[in-house]
């Protein structure tokens, strides 16, 4: 398989970053940036951000993960979401939420063939944000 084609800067070293970790990188920024946030790019974003203050019940645990799924289908093509599942809920509203996808890693550039799956565990909290991946 030929190199993957996104190289960009890590948000925290200021090293290169591709592959996956720079995949993580990007789902991060999408989970965390409101719809409206960016000036230039306004539709940019997700709703994670909006549903993170609410209390994770059966009204908004279904919104949530569609949120989810959704920002993931709209905003990064080298992912495809197999599905969101559940891992655990606290007595604080901390929820845990792992994310199976199909990763492809040169779907930028119109190659989607799949480079096995992965797993992105995502945990809201005072700040959201992933935690930890894995290849499934």
């Amino acid at each position: 398989m030929a190199s993957d084609p996104s190289i960009d800067i890590d948000a925290a070293t200021g090293a290169n970053i591709g592959g996956w970790p720079h995949v993580l990188q990007c789902l991060n920024e999408i989970f965390v940036t409101r719809f409206g946030e960016r000036v230039i790019r306004e539709w940019f974003g997700s709703n994670v951000p909006r549903l993170l203050g609410e209390p994770m019940n059966s009204q908004t645990i279904v919104p949530f993960f569609a949120a989810i799924a959704s920002a993931i289908d709209q905003w990064e093509p080298r992912c495809r979401v197999i599905r969101v599942v559940p891992d655990s809920v606290d007595r604080g509203g901390m929820l845990r939420v792992h994310v199976e996808v199909e990763y492809r890693p040169r779907a930028l550039v119109g190659d989607f063939t799949v480079d096995g799956a992965r797993r992105v565990t995502f945990e809201t909290g005072s700040s959201g944000g992933l935690i930890s991946n894995a290849a499934i």
